[in-house]
């Protein structure tokens, strides 16, 4: 054969073999490896012990229960009961230990994500309540005239 088969030959044979010793030495040992053998995914047995020492920042409603009863009873029957607590109070990482983590958001633009009226008449996005908050009360928080647990009560007056 020509040498213009044989040097991209060359050149694909030493991509591959790169390619390999790179794996050997980049890529633990134990990564896939499972109790059947090789497995497909993220899982390596070698540092089981590094997640489990990883600090959960989210913790559910469920945590916030605990202490807030009232307010997740108020949440449970409201419209929002399907939104968590930390959407808007922010992650509970070290709450109750230090209260001043836990930031509340009060920005019209944490409503608007979810209630600025959207034109899709045909999916259940479309049959929520809907403003336009460029006219809506502009210049205010939504928690002035809304009560965030529950919309249907009325909000803080100021």
């Amino acid at each position: 054969m020509k040498s213009h088969v044989w040097r991209p030959l060359f050149v694909a044979l030493l991509v591959i073999a790169l390619v390999l010793v790179a794996r050997k030495l980049l890529v633990p040992a134990d990564f896939g490896v499972g109790a059947r053998g090789y497995m497909y995914g993220w899982h390596r047995a070698g540092n089981e012990q590094q997640w489990k020492e990883v600090a959960v920042k989210y913790k559910t409603a469920q945590h916030c229960m605990q202490c807030h009863r009232d307010k997740y009873d108020e949440m449970k029957e409201s419209p929002h009961r399907n939104i968590n607590c930390e959407n808007c109070h922010g992650p509970a990482l070290n709450h109750p230990d230090d209260p001043h983590t836990l930031t509340i958001d009060r920005s019209r633009e944490l409503c608007a994500r979810c209630h600025t009226r959207l034109p899709y008449p045909g999916s259940s996005r479309g049959v929520m309540k809907g403003i336009d908050p460029k006219t809506h009360n502009v210049g205010l928080d939504c928690v002035t005239c809304h009560w965030p647990h529950d919309p249907r009560k009325e909000g803080h007056k100021r």
